[in-house]
């Protein structure tokens, strides 16, 4: 490759940095706006795992902090689970380059985890488990007031089909979430983003990626699975994710068959009501079978008018 294409494949490679950092941090703002995760004053515990994602969460975060109207902190908390091969000296290396505050915990939870969990097995739960009961307890240590994860837009769907499949549950990872004791909120800041936009920002920013060898090498994960399944569905069908986490944002629970979220049991019609059809979808105007010459909605005197063509009693 000659010095001259050099030169332009570098450029290109920042202008589509440049790209694509704006619409991180367009999505980020948003998310944080939607959900209010970020308020005046909050000290912002971003965990880092060394992945792309939790990269991408604090450089796109540091990023918005020089710009953002309100003030607030952040603080770096990276978890060595004391994994064999873990290169301890990358994140902190890092980590001095941005000038921020971090902090690096040791717990040997890959101990647990091999412990209690069979060859072969998903250890992903458990691990998760140890390294939140970790991070929330070390939030409280230092006054955290909101603790920030990675999770992008893929995470949710596939955690949606995850529960969905294999949970029998309607629910997936929220953007906000407080924590079952009240004392933790969880955000999720690249909630609106897109992995394939995070992946790519990663490679361009040349992020020190550190695998995770303890459950990211089990290819037989269900979510790797479920991954690969939405992959192909937005290959083949484009826009059919963004439609998927639209549709999250827009629960009809009268329109499903969750009796704790819709009182389905003491549902009763009211016999004084006027007739006006099912208006289920509110941007469509009032129908009604009976009839619909009078601009979509029924002559109250239709009912009346209705023709009875045979009748069977046995």
């Amino acid at each position: 490759m000659s010095e001259q294409t050099q030169q332009d494949q570098v450029k290109k490679n920042i202008t589509r940095m440049n790209k694509l950092q704006k619409r991180l941090r367009r999505e980020v703002g948003s998310a944080i706006a939607d959900y209010n995760m970020i308020e005046d004053g909050d000290l912002v515990m971003c965990c880092l795992s060394g992945g792309k994602d939790s990269y991408a969460m604090l450089d796109i975060l540091i990023n918005l902090q020089q710009r953002a109207p309100i003030k607030f902190d952040i603080v770096a908390v990276n978890l060595d689970q004391k994994q064999p091969g873990f290169p301890e000296h990358i994140l902190p290396a890092y980590l001095d380059t941005l000038g921020i505050a971090y902090h690096i915990l040791e717990k040997d939870t890959y101990s647990i985890v091999k412990d209690k969990i069979p060859e072969g097995k998903t250890t992903c739960s458990l691990c998760s488990r140890l390294r939140r009961g970790t991070l929330y307890g070390f939030a409280q240590r230092i006054g955290a007031t909101k603790i920030a994860l990675g999770h992008h837009r893929d995470d949710i769907i596939e955690t949606l089909f995850l529960n969905m499949f294999y949970g029998g549950k309607m629910k997936a990872m929220p953007p906000k979430l407080l924590s079952d004791d009240g004392a933790n909120m969880v955000i999720r800041p690249l909630a609106y983003s897109r992995e394939k936009d995070i992946e790519e920002y990663a490679q361009l920013k040349q992020f020190p990626i550190i695998p995770c060898n303890l459950c990211g090498s089990q290819e037989n994960l269900k979510r790797a699975e479920l991954k690969e399944m939405l992959k192909m569905w937005d290959k083949i069908h484009p826009g059919r994710l963004e439609t998927i986490f639209t549709a999250m944002q827009n629960t009809a629970p009268s329109q499903g068959v969750d009796r704790e979220h819709f009182d389905f049991v003491n549902l009763q019609r009211n016999p004084d009501a006027p007739l006006k059809g099912d208006v289920a979808e509110s941007n469509l105007p009032a129908f009604d079978f009976l009839d619909i010459s009078n601009n979509g909605h029924i002559d109250l005197d239709a009912a009346k008018r209705i023709d009875v063509v045979a009748t069977f009693k046995p």
